[in-house]
């Protein structure tokens, strides 16, 4: 049904969509237009984000819950919240949904307190901030889908509270195995591929 393989009742689907859309306030039945929907609305999420982000504002976990709830609210009830079921992506496992309090706690006060605002840092200091960032927050994975434009998302505002343009996400995309293998590199704390990936979105 989804990008995810997910359990339960947040992997519930939309009635009439052969099980094959996730369940929608909007009552849409393809992934087509599910997609145009969910892109639309990060446009503007995007747009009010970079309208009111100070250069000096720290990012925490509860941030990231509000963006996330501002983007899906109108198409999810589970918008900006943690996910309450496993989710695997090809035969990979994100973090347990039971450990989600605990690991997002561990994000806020081992990575974003330190590391955000990105403002002071030198551009070096700032990519390797947000690869760090960016493969633990994956990691974790805290909702039920579209981490990664969240996630993509906050490396855009470090890399905007570093007076750095807003990263340029081709590579990772052409590159996929590249990306996927700098993430699973990150499980021993390796955090070179990734490092090595933003620097290529950062122009570097």
């Amino acid at each position: 049904m989804s990008r995810y393989h997910a359990p339960g009742a947040q992997g519930s689907a939309e009635p009439g969509s052969d099980g094959k859309v996730m369940a929608n306030k909007l009552g849409l039945t393809d992934q087509e237009s599910l997609d145009e929907a969910e892109t639309e609305l990060l446009l503007k999420l995007y747009e009010d984000v970079f309208s009111t982000l100070e250069e000096d504002q720290s990012i925490d976990t509860e941030m990231l819950k509000r963006w996330h709830r501002r983007w899906l609210g109108s198409l999810y009830d589970w918008a900006g919240e943690e996910r309450q079921v496993n989710l695997e992506k090809d035969g990979f496992p994100f973090a347990a949904a039971a450990q989600l309090p605990n690991l997002l706690h561990q994000l806020d006060k081992k990575w974003l307190s330190p590391l955000t605002p990105c403002s002071g840092m030198t551009r070096e200091a700032a990519i390797r901030a947000i690869a760090q960032v960016h493969v633990e927050l994956i990691l974790i994975h805290p909702f039920r889908d579209c981490n990664g434009r969240i996630a993509r998302l906050l490396a855009d505002a470090m890399a905007y509270q570093a007076g750095m343009n807003l990263l340029d996400y081709h590579d990772w995309v052409e590159n996929k195995d590249a990306y996927i293998g700098a993430i699973h590199a990150g499980l021993s704390g390796d955090y070179g591929p990734m490092i090595e990936r933003v620097s290529k979105a950062a122009g570097t």
